[in-house]
């Protein structure tokens, strides 16, 4: 019987350490190295082209995993973190270089990934889409966590490739006065009966008020009902509670349900719950939705189909310079509140809503929908295989002119361009990046195709 060895805490251990020249960043935004022996090492803290000395701290068959001690050369593209967590709170990846060079480097990633898996080459490079770079996170997940040891509540991200939560007293991405609720939401935890009853507060704030949900796995005692509405007066913010599964989330005080954006180029109001799917950054949002459209190059005769059209982001400003708008979406639910909407926003006419299971969509459920002159796809970040392959099985005269495809996963985007040019005949006129969440090395961008 082999002999059980004693684990050694992590603040024990001696770990080797190397130097090595960071030649790239992967999609997580570590610096690439190469060992002596060759072996690739993913670097945190590394940035291109400097020298570091870093500790291995996983070793596996294929690739090292290491951190940077001591940078020995720095890139002239170093700055200094802004928040006091970095490193350590995993809501960020890359405060530690500067936001241009962020941009180029999730360009990089972008072209990489459509050359080496999809083997295509745009066209023509977009201008990069960007913003502002702190306070733009209108939507996020805070976890919460009793920590007897150390006697406190902590409200914040979780830590890095970690389940621990970041002991964080401030968020340089988060709008400032969610970021100053950080320490209050202690309190407010630590003051309930439910301190060990609420592992998460969902952020969303509209452009007129804020909501924060509490998932709360046990009900609110009186007391709790005291503290939660005081809380919301103080800091005039909504309360909504989430029981049990998403479904279960309602407004508690005040009851009203008042969150929106809006996007004034086309004259349009979204209304949203705040568990929705709304994109994190609206400032981005805005100038993401009016370039699409501009790509699409909708004349006013078209018939377009939004595929993974969500609550009608796309949907509804299409609606506005197109003849039609078809939006295809996979929930039931978000169906019903696009179609809400449209009807909000006077556009009903001129659209309709279908709910189909994207992922399994065939040439014949794209022929059901009627000719459509130009698509607008919008997937989540296992893309859009199964309709870019329906529709290389279209013949010519049933496929749309123009794609635009807004992707949050580059290497699904550039398996779907794959697709569209190698075998349903299109070309790849145009691609660049959106840094929707700078400081992360989450890389979203957008495509053309054109039918050739």
């Amino acid at each position: 019987m082999a002999r059980r060895r004693n684990r050694v805490p992590a603040s024990e251990r001696v770990f080797p350490q190397f130097e090595y020249t960071i030649e790239s960043l992967d999609m997580e935004g570590r610096g690439i190295a190469r060992g002596e022996d060759g072996k690739v090492v993913f670097v945190e803290g590394g940035l291109p082209f400097e020298r570091v000395r870093a500790d291995v701290i996983r070793e596996k068959s294929s690739y090292n995993q290491a951190r940077v001690v001591q940078v020995l050369e720095a890139s002239p593209d170093r700055v200094k973190p802004k928040c006091a967590a970095f490193g350590v709170c995993g809501g960020c990846a890359m405060q530690h270089m500067d936001a241009r060079a962020q941009v180029a480097a999730k360009q990089r990633v972008l072209e990489d990934n459509l050359k080496r898996i999809g083997r295509v080459t745009p066209d023509t490079i977009l201008r990069p889409i960007a913003g502002p770079t702190w306070g733009y996170r209108y939507r996020a997940r805070l976890s919460v966590r009793n920590v007897h040891k150390k006697g406190t509540v902590l409200v914040g991200f979780r830590e890095k490739n970690g389940s621990y939560v970041a002991a964080m007293e401030a968020c340089e991405v988060l709008p400032k006065h969610i970021s100053n609720l950080l320490l209050p939401l202690r309190e407010l935890v630590a003051q309930t009966s439910l301190i060990e009853k609420i592992p998460q507060i969902e952020v969303a704030v509209g452009q007129s008020r804020t909501v924060l949900v509490f998932r709360n796995m046990d009900a609110l005692t009186e007391a709790d009902e005291q503290l939660f509405r005081a809380f919301g007066d103080a800091h005039d913010i909504d309360i909504w509670l989430q029981p049990k599964g998403p479904d279960t989330v309602y407004a508690f005080h005040p009851t009203t349900e008042n969150l929106h954006y809006d996007l004034p180029e086309f004259g349009i109001r979204m209304p949203y719950r705040p568990t929705d799917f709304t994109q994190v950054n609206f400032h981005i949002n805005r100038v993401l939705v009016a370039r699409a459209i501009r790509l699409l190059d909708v004349q006013a005769t078209d018939r377009v189909g939004d595929f993974f059209c969500g609550l009608g982001n796309f949907t509804l400003p299409l609606a506005t310079v197109a003849t039609h708008v078809v939006g295809i979406e996979g929930s039931a639910q978000l169906n019903t509140r696009a179609l809400e909407n449209a009807v909000v926003n006077g556009v009903a006419d001129k659209t309709e809503f279908f709910c189909r299971n994207l992922f399994e969509v065939t040439a014949d459920d794209l022929r059901g929908l009627g000719v459509l002159d130009r698509y607008l796809v919008d997937p989540p970040r296992d893309g859009a295989d199964a309709l870019c392959l329906a529709l290389a099985q279209l013949e010519r005269h049933e496929k749309p002119r123009r794609i635009v495809y807004v992707s949050c996963n580059p290497s699904t985007l550039a398996r779907d361009a794959n697709t569209l040019v190698n075998q349903a005949g299109y070309v790849l006129s145009s691609a660049g990046v959106v840094n929707m969440f700078p400081h992360t090395a989450h890389v979203e961008s957008m495509a053309v195709f054109d039918l050739i």
